[in-house]
Order: structure tokens, then C-alpha cells, then sequence
């Protein structure tokens, strides 16, 4: 059972409205490092999560989300409250009222179509969708994507400081900032608490694949370090010996039975090209000079 308290839990503080700031704002609203999509990403992990302990980080961090949610929600209404009131009452002049709302970057799509309220959407309107969820019910992965998330969410409210000069703003947005620095520390701390805990799943994986490493991206630029190279690593530079690793010839095959092997003859025969034709193209017939042909152009008598 959910109970909402009606203080925010970090006091608004807004200086005056501002609709295109209140526009980029919603991208932490609506968007996919937002905190509504961070809510619902742990939200629905603790409803699957069997373990108490991180069931219960997950419920308390997925609602402290929500609370987040409704502060920027906050602080993007107060940024409307002006635009709003002009807008749904016609307190100004055309010209005027028109050259409010273009101030930029969108905000007279969000004041036109949803009056200068919080609309479910990041800052260039893409409404919010589950997709931003990417949960796949294993804790070893999930606490990983949640950790990344945070950090994502961590760089998008540090740009979001640095459009801002208004205080009030500066000093809630450094909350929720910190709060992910504090989200990511639980989330790290529950992936070590699982021993082992990669490589994620239950499956081992190939040994002799496990440690090799191909170079495959060859030219100016090549860079040697721990991720490539070691006593960990084995090396393949050499193109010709990164194919068919696994020993055979690198081709595809499937079986089949005789009446599909016939019918798969009879389709080869049927589209079989004739690598030895020229035919006449459409472009050769219409284009000329410099505009595409792939032969000489025919001259009219």
C-alpha cells in the first residue's frame, strides 16, 4: 500500500517562470534516464526479486523515485505557472503572447498542446513509453543496467544545472543529482553482495573464448591496454586466424529432407543470375551525361 505525504521531500524554490527551461526540465520527467522510467525500472524488478534484501532496496529506492518524480514535476509547473495563466485566460496581446511562448528548444509545443502542465514526455515531447525499461529478471544484470542508469540520470541533471542560473532550481536539481551518486552505491553494493556474480547467469562460458581477444579494427589509432592486452588475454591479430574460430570452414548449413532439398533446387534453378549477361538498365535508357548513366549515352541521329 503506497501513502503520499503532500511535502515534497525537497523544498521547490523557483524564481520565475520559465517555460523553456520548464521544457528541458521534463526530459528528468518523462524521459528515459527520468525518474518516472527509474521508478518504474525498480518497481517492477522488487515484484520478481525472490531475495528480501534487495526486494526491499528496490521497493524503498523505486518509491524515493517517485518522490523525485514529483519535485522536478514541481519545479517544470512552477516554471509554467506564468505561460500557463496568459494562455488559458488570453491576458496579453497576440503578438506578445506568441513571442512568450517561441522563447525556443520546444516549449510552445508543450504550452500549446498540454497548457503549460507536466506532461509525460522528455523535453522534445517523445511521450514516455516502457521501452526505457530494461530489466531482464537476472539481479546480476539488472543491478548493473540500474547502476548505469544512475549515471546517466547523474549527467543529464549536471547538464541540466549548467542551462540554469536561477538558485532555487540549482540547489534542488544538486538533490536529485546526489541522490543518484547515493543509488548507485546501494545498487553496487547489492551486486557484490552476490558471489560470484559474473559473468551474469548460471552457464559458464567457452574457456578457450573467454580469454581471447580479437583485434579487428586495424589502421591508425590501434591503442594496446588492459582491456585487450595481458596474461589475461589472448591476443589474435591476425585477420585470417580471427575466422571460424571454432575450426571449421565458417560456412552455413542445415539439413534438410529430400522433398525440401527439391524444392530449394527448383527455387536456385528459378533465380539462378547469369553472371556473363549486360543487360540494358533503365538508367542507361534515361539518364544522361553526368546523371547517372552507367554507359554511354545513345546520340540522336
Amino acid at each position: 500500500m503506497f501513502m503520499h505525504n503532500k511535502k515534497l521531500q525537497y523544498t521547490v524554490r523557483v524564481a520565475e517562470p520559465n517555460p523553456a527551461l520548464a521544457n528541458l526540465m521534463l526530459e528528468q520527467f518523462g524521459g528515459p534516464q527520468g525518474e518516472l522510467a527509474a521508478a518504474m525500472r525498480y518497481f517492477t524488478q522488487a515484484l520478481s526479486d525472490d531475495d528480501p534484501g534487495r526486494k526491499d532496496m528496490l521497493l524503498d529506492i523505486s518509491t524515493e523515485e517517485l518522490s523525485h518524480l514529483e519535485v522536478i514535476g514541481s519545479i517544470v509547473a512552477m516554471l509554467n505557472k506564468g505561460v500557463k495563466a496568459k494562455l488559458a485566460e488570453g491576458s496579453m496581446k497576440e503578438a506578445e503572447l506568441y513571442m512568450e511562448l517561441g522563447q525556443g528548444n520546444g516549449s510552445h509545443t508543450t504550452s500549446l498542446l498540454y497548457g503549460g502542465g507536466t506532461p509525460l514526455t522528455n523535453s522534445a515531447g517523445v511521450p514516455w513509453t516502457a521501452a526505457y525499461i530494461d530489466s531482464i529478471t537476472d539481479p546480476a544484470c539488472d543491478l548493473r543496467s540500474n547502476i548505469a542508469a544512475e549515471s546517466r540520470a547523474k549527467i543529464v541533471y549536471e547538464r541540466l544545472i549548467n542551462v540554469t542560473d536561477d538558485p532555487g532550481i540549482k540547489d534542488a536539481l544538486t538533490f536529485l543529482m546526489t541522490r543518484e551518486i547515493a543509488h548507485q552505491k546501494s545498487f553496487e553494493k547489492a551486486l557484490y553482495a552476490i558471489e560470484p556474480n559474473f559473468p551474469p547467469g548460471k552457464l559458464p562460458g567457452q574457456p578457450e573464448f573467454a580469454d581471447t581477444y580479437f583485434k579487428l579494427s586495424h589502421g591508425e589509432g590501434v591503442v594496446a591496454g588492459p582491456w585487450n592486452t595481458g596474461a589475461q588475454w589472448q591476443r589474435v591479430d591476425e585477420y585470417d586466424n580471427a575466422l571460424a574460430v571454432d575450426g571449421g570452414d565458417g560456412s552455413a548449413s542445415v539439413k534438410l529432407k529430400a522433398a525440401e532439398k527439391k524444392v530449394a533446387a527448383a527455387m536456385m534453378e528459378r533465380t539462378e543470375s547469369d553472371p556473363q549477361s549486360d543487360p540494358l538498365t533503365g538508367a542507361d535508357l534515361g539518364a544522361g551525361p553526368g546523371a547517372g548513366t552507367t554507359s554511354e549515352p545513345r546520340r540522336k541521329k
